[in-house]
C-alpha cells in the first residue's frame, strides 16, 4: 500500500483503503465505525477509531482532611482494587497529608558554540528582566492570570554550551504549550543577537513541582485475614521498603506498581501519562542509583506505619485536550473539580495507596493470589463467557486452583452442556 497522502484522506476513505488492501476485515471495519469519535478525529493524525480503556473508581481516600473519589482509567485488573485496599488502610488514620512548595515548569533554550560561556551567562543574568518580559509577551494571558515566566537560571552543559532555563507558573494548566511558545520567543531573540540556538523546548523533569505526601497508618489496620498481626506486617513492610532503596531491580517493579495507579489517574484526568512517567522515574534516580519512591517505617511507639513520598507532579485541569473531551469533564466532576495542585495531591495519595497495598500483599499472602483472582474474570471474557456466565466460570477457576485458558474453556463447555 502506498501510504503517501494517507493523512489527507477523509476518515471514511481511510477505512475503505484498509479494506481494499485487506489489512482489516469487514467486521473489523464495523468495529472501527462503531468506535468512531469526532473529537478523536480532530486530535490525532491518521485517526481510525477510539480505543477504550476501562475506567473505575477509587471510592474513598482521605487527602488533606477531605474524603475524595477518584476515577482511574486502566486495563490492569488489580490496580483499582489495590488503590481501594490501600486507601482503606490509610483512612483508618487521618489519611494523606500533602505539601506543595512550588509549582513551576521549566523551558530550556540551548545555546551552542559559545566562545565564552562565562560572558554569555553574565549577559543572561544582566538581561533577566528583559528575558522574562519577552517570554511573558509571547503568552500575555498567563501573566494576566498571575502566572507566567518568573525566573531565569542557567545551566553550563559543556565548555561551549549553555541552557537558559525559564521557570514558568502555568496556573491551572500543565503548561507545555505555554512554555514552548515562550522558549521559542526567547530563542528567536538570542538568534537575532547572533547566537547559535539549537532548540527551545520545555522539560518534563518537573523538579520545581515536587509534592510531598505523608500518611500515618495504624498498624492494627494492617492485620491479615490469615491472622498475621498488624505490627508484624508493618515491620515487614518497613524491611521491604528498605530493599526498594537498595536494589534497582526491586525498585523498578515497585515504582511500576506505583505508576499503575498514578498513570490511571493521570489518564482519566486528561493529562500526559508519558510526561508524568518520565519525570517520576528520572526523580527516582536523582541520587545516582534508581530507588523506590516511597519510604515506610514503623514509628517509635510501634502503633503506626509512617509512609512518605516526594514526587514531581506537573499536571493540569485546563488546556490541551482536557477541555474538549467529555469523559475528562465527567471525571473532573467525579473528583469534585480539583485545581491543579489538588489533582497533584490526588496522584501522591494514590501512589501511597498503591505501594502500601502491594507491599502488604507481598510480605504476607503474596501478590499472585489477588492478581489471579482478578485475572479469572478476564479469562472468562476471553473464552467467550456471557455476562451471566462469568461468575460461574470465575468460581470454577478458583475452585480448580488452575487459572488458565484451557481450564476456562473446559468450564464454559461444561456450563453450556457441550
Amino acid at each position: 500500500m502506498n501510504w503517501n497522502g494517507f493523512y489527507k484522506l477523509s476518515w471514511t476513505e481511510r477505512i475503505n483503503a484498509l479494506l481494499l488492501q485487506k489489512l482489516i476485515t469487514f467486521p473489523q471495519a464495523e468495529l472501527m465505525r462503531a468506535n468512531y469519535d469526532e473529537i478523536g478525529n480532530q486530535q490525532i493524525e491518521n485517526y481510525l477509531y477510539s480505543f477504550g480503556v476501562p475506567t473505575g473508581l477509587l471510592t474513598d481516600i482521605v487527602i488533606d482532611g477531605v474524603h475524595r473519589t477518584i476515577p482511574m482509567a486502566t486495563e490492569e485488573p488489580s490496580v483499582v482494587a489495590a488503590a481501594n485496599n490501600g486507601a482503606r488502610m490509610m483512612n483508618a488514620g487521618d489519611g494523606v497529608q500533602t505539601e506543595f512548595e512550588t509549582r513551576l515548569i521549566r523551558g530550556q533554550i540551548v545555546v551552542t558554540d559559545l566562545d565564552d560561556t562565562d560572558a554569555f551567562v553574565a549577559l543572561v543574568v544582566d538581561d533577566e528582566t528583559k528575558i522574562l518580559s519577552l517570554a511573558n509577551q509571547a503568552h500575555p494571558s498567563m501573566a494576566q492570570r498571575g502566572g507566567g515566566a518568573k525566573e531565569v537560571v542557567t545551566e553550563l552543559l559543556d565548555e561551549q554550551t549553555v541552557a537558559v532555563d525559564i521557570l514558568v507558573d502555568p496556573c491551572d494548566a500543565m503548561g507545555a504549550n505555554v512554555v514552548n511558545t515562550m522558549a521559542e520567543a526567547v530563542s528567536a531573540s538570542f538568534r537575532e543577537q547572533g547566537y547559535d540556538v539549537l532548540m527551545g523546548i520545555l522539560s518534563n523533569y518537573a523538579t520545581e513541582a515536587l509534592i510531598t505526601a505523608k500518611v500515618s497508618v495504624p498498624v492494627a489496620s494492617l492485620k491479615t485475614k490469615q491472622g498475621t498481626p498488624g505490627l508484624t506486617v508493618a515491620q515487614r513492610i518497613e524491611k521491604a521498603s528498605r530493599v526498594e532503596s537498595l536494589s534497582p531491580y526491586r525498585a523498578v517493579t515497585a515504582n511500576k506498581g506505583i505508576m499503575n495507579g498514578v498513570e490511571a489517574v493521570v489518564l482519566a484526568s486528561g493529562n500526559d501519562t508519558r510526561a508524568v512517567n518520565a519525570g517520576f522515574h528520572a526523580y527516582a534516580a536523582q541520587s545516582g542509583q534508581y530507588q523506590g519512591m516511597v519510604d515506610w517505617r514503623v514509628d517509635e511507639t510501634e502503633t503506626h506505619l509512617l509512609g512518605e513520598i516526594t514526587m514531581p507532579a506537573m499536571v493540569g485541569v485546563v488546556g490541551g485536550s482536557i477541555g474538549i473531551v467529555p469523559a475528562v469533564k465527567m471525571n473532573q466532576a467525579l473528583m469534585a473539580n480539583p485545581d491543579a495542585k489538588q489533582l497533584s495531591a490526588y496522584l501522591a495519595g494514590v501512589a501511597l495507596a498503591q505501594n502500601l497495598a502491594a507491599l502488604r500483599a507481598l510480605v504476607s499472602s503474596g501478590i499472585q493470589a489477588g492478581h489471579m483472582a482478578l485475572q479469572a474474570k478476564s479469562l472468562a471474557v476471553q473464552v467467550g463467557a456471557k455476562a451471566d456466565e462469568i461468575p460461574t466460570i470465575v468460581q470454577g477457576l478458583k475452585t480448580a486452583g488452575t487459572i488458565n485458558r484451557v481450564t476456562a474453556e473446559k468450564l464454559l463447555d461444561e456450563l453450556r452442556g457441550e
